[in-house]
């Protein structure tokens, strides 16, 4: 079983320190995968595996509980 990593600083200043970066991540995330929909001929990746491991580590982002990071990394271990 694996062990929960807890940390000391409150969850209100890890968010301080972090919104903005996370922000920013997500922002470039859905800006690349607009250039995707916008670009020439789009239904080529429709099917494509890099996409669908993308669309999965959204869900992952979007559920509750801990370690997402480790789920996503297993979902990469699969492809």
């Amino acid at each position: 079983m694996a062990a929960t990593i807890t940390h000391p600083r409150p969850a209100s200043e890890t968010l301080d320190i972090y919104f903005l970066e996370m922000r920013a991540k997500l922002l470039e995330i859905g800006a690349t995968l607009d250039r995707i929909d916008r670009s020439a001929r789009p239904e080529e990746v429709v099917a494509d595996p890099r996409l669908a491991f993308i669309r999965e580590a959204l869900a992952v982002l979007q559920s509750a509980g801990p370690e997402r990071a480790r789920r996503i990394e297993e979902l990469y271990s699969l492809q």
